[in-house]
């Protein structure tokens, strides 16, 4: 059987993802689609606003065949560390190839992007280096690094998001020698960070939670965007739980932490850098809600996504010790989120040569990144046992893959 593995978050599942998932199965002529997709916090520092387990069945009803989790060590990253993690999950579980979107819609590029970056490394990362030493961002070092190297536009533009993250699959593969062919599908409409939904049929994430958030949870204007069954299940989890989760509804457990830390232990925590603890202690007293509270906290040098990571990370006690034993380590194990019969048959073709066990009981995973995968879902559902959900808290622990027929 071949398979085509697709990186996704899902916040929600839209019909643009919709697309690419029908997308990625035809132009790679696969017969399964391998998803891996970020657990409770993501890339760009922040809950998802449903659970994993609503999100993989939103994928299970929309062109998936098996869907695995990735973790928190790895979703809670930036571009590089994300991308290499879930491309080594995507290489474990054998597929032949992985399709990303992006804004050019050809993978060319990609592979020329890698291979000059790989010649004019040396040059690049000097010139990061003088771009940081001058109080910028480390994204916009980048960019400045690469538009410094790039003197005749030849080169595909490290601007856009997907392109990024597409840069650093294809970079991984390579690096890796894995013997997986890249694949990228035109993204259509919508940009990345378009912030409003207008009445095409396709949005960004990210103008779809804004609509979902300043409309206090009404639906309604996002039914045209999303496909039916993401709707029912958005409408599901509001029932259940009374919310969807955002920033604002962990900033008291946020603001608690950081007031209840000492310096040295905010300066234990991953991506706290340079003094950001002062900084963290000097300003949470003074704000209501989250947004307030990052317009008093961000700086030029570190950008919005750049501290929501870190503020993830003291949220959930994820300290420098604890990811580097994770991220410098074999993976563990994976965890099997959900399938159906055509990715059942899939598993069972695979399941003998798997050098790295495929989890369908949580209960079952040991070591340091189960210890932390277990807290973290803890700390994901803690608002709703707050609610009276209390089985809320163990779901994530108890939970089995989703099985659709």
């Amino acid at each position: 059987m071949k398979s085509v593995g697709v990186v996704v978050e899902y916040n929600p599942l839209h019909n643009g993802h919709a697309y690419h998932l029908q997308e990625a199965r035809q132009m790679s002529q696969a017969d399964v689609v391998v998803a891996v997709m970020s657990g409770s916090f993501l890339q760009r520092g922040e809950p998802a606003i449903i659970s994993k387990w609503e999100r993989a069945e939103m994928a299970l009803h929309s062109g998936v065949d098996i869907i695995v989790e990735l973790p928190y060590a790895y979703s809670t990253q930036k571009a590089q560390t994300f991308a290499e993690g879930a491309v080594r999950i995507l290489n474990h579980l054998k597929v032949d190839c992985i399709n990303f979107g992006s804004e050019v819609g050809e993978i060319e590029p990609f592979i020329r992007l890698v291979n000059f970056m790989h010649t004019h490394k040396d040059a690049w990362d000097e010139l990061v280096r003088n771009q940081l030493q001058a109080g910028v961002s480390y994204p916009r070092a980048c960019m400045e690094a690469f538009n410094s190297l790039d003197q005749h536009d030849s080169i595909l533009s490290l601007s856009e998001p997907n392109n990024i993250l597409g840069y650093h699959y294809t970079k991984a593969i390579i690096d890796s020698d894995f013997n997986i062919e890249t694949q990228t599908t035109k993204r259509t409409s919508a940009n990345y960070h378009d912030p409003k939904v207008t009445d095409h049929p396709i949005a960004s994430a990210t103008s779809i939670r804004k609509k979902v958030m300043s409309e206090k949870g009404d639906l309604t204007g996002i039914k045209h965007v999303v496909p039916h069954v993401s709707m029912n299940i958005l409408e599901r989890y509001q029932h259940q739980y009374g919310t969807f989760h955002s920033w604002d509804l962990y900033f008291p457990l946020l603001q608690f932490e950081i007031e209840r830390s000492s310096i040295e232990q905010l300066r234990e925590i991953y991506e706290c850098e340079e003094g950001l603890e002062y900084r963290l202690k000097d300003t949470i007293s003074n704000a209501s809600n989250f947004n307030e509270w990052m317009e008093a906290l961000k700086t030029k040098r570190y950008t919005w996504t750049r501290l929501q990571r870190l503020l993830t990370h003291i949220l959930t006690n994820t300290t420098k010790q604890e990811m580097k034993a994770i991220t410098t380590e074999p993976l563990p194990y994976i965890r099997l989120l959900g399938m159906n019969p055509k990715g059942k048959q899939y598993v069972n073709l695979i399941k003998k040569d798997l050098d790295c066990p495929l989890l369908s009981r949580f209960a079952k995973a040991r070591g340091t990144m189960a210890a932390q995968d277990d807290r973290i879902g803890k700390i994901y559902a803690s608002p709703l046992a707050m609610k009276g959900n209390i089985a809320a808290l163990k779901r994530d622990y108890t939970m089995s893959p989703i099985m659709i027929k």
